[in-house]
């Protein structure tokens, strides 16, 4: 039982983002259970779940796993996310609703199964949303549809769960994951300097989920170096 320890559910924690936000609760002083369709390493002091989060049944196993296990659950962070690039003639609708499944009803399901003990915890919950809420590029629409879904569903639950749970989403622009590192011009076009890395999310979801942030709900915080600020004409 983690007892006085405060315990956090991640998902999509296998790698990127998911994977910083865990190791920075943990090294917190959090127990973390990260939730991944992929095997993921469990966090110092913590533990690793495999399943489908878009899985009705598997979401009602994984939160009273953790009722079982952990006793109580005062965070959690909703990062799980696909993307299928397609030209909107080729999308089917089987994988516009599997980006759905994944991306926005996820959370809807977490939340849902979550909510008594989040509200005994005074809990909080953070959403994962993208700018992409606010622009796109060719061949997106069920990611963006998802993420903007997400952004709405995030104050809609901060009313809904209020004032016994905080609800706050985060939207990420470009981060760096994985893959070749960034072009020098990659980071002179943000107006910060630099990409973004997964650290810059982490820190931000540690602070929402925390104390210090405690009389805010409902909003959104865009993490993107300023890009979504920037005016940019084509020469």
């Amino acid at each position: 039982m983690a007892g006085q320890q405060r315990v956090a559910l991640v998902t999509g924690g296998a790698r990127g983002i998911g994977a910083a936000i865990a190791a920075r609760l943990a090294a917190g002083g959090w127990r973390v259970v990260v939730a991944d369709l992929d095997p993921a390493e469990a966090p110092p002091g913590g533990r690793a779940a495999m399943l489908d989060i878009a899985d009705e049944g598997a979401v009602s196993d994984l939160v009273h796993g953790i009722h079982e296990a952990e006793g109580r659950l005062d965070g959690l962070v909703c990062n799980a996310g696909v993307m299928v690039r397609k030209p909107l003639g080729a999308l089917t609708l089987g994988e516009w609703n599997r980006v759905l499944a994944t991306n926005l009803t996820s959370t809807f399901l977490l939340a849902r199964a979550a909510e008594a003990m989040l509200r005994a915890a005074h809990g909080a919950v953070v959403t994962i949303a993208s700018t992409r809420v606010r622009q796109s590029e060719p061949d997106t629409e069920s990611y963006a549809a998802s993420k903007g879904g997400l952004v709405a569903l995030s104050h809609a639950l901060a009313i809904s769960l209020g004032p016994d749970v905080r609800v706050n989403c985060i939207s990420p622009g470009w981060i760096h994951t994985s893959g070749s590192a960034p072009r020098p011009e990659d980071h002179t076009q943000h107006p910060c300097g630099r990409v973004g890395r997964v650290e810059d999310v982490a820190a931000m979801a540690a602070w929402l989920l925390g104390p210090e942030s405690g009389f805010v709900t409902g909003e959104e915080f865009v993490l993107d170096g300023g890009m979504t600020r920037k005016m940019i004409y084509a020469e």
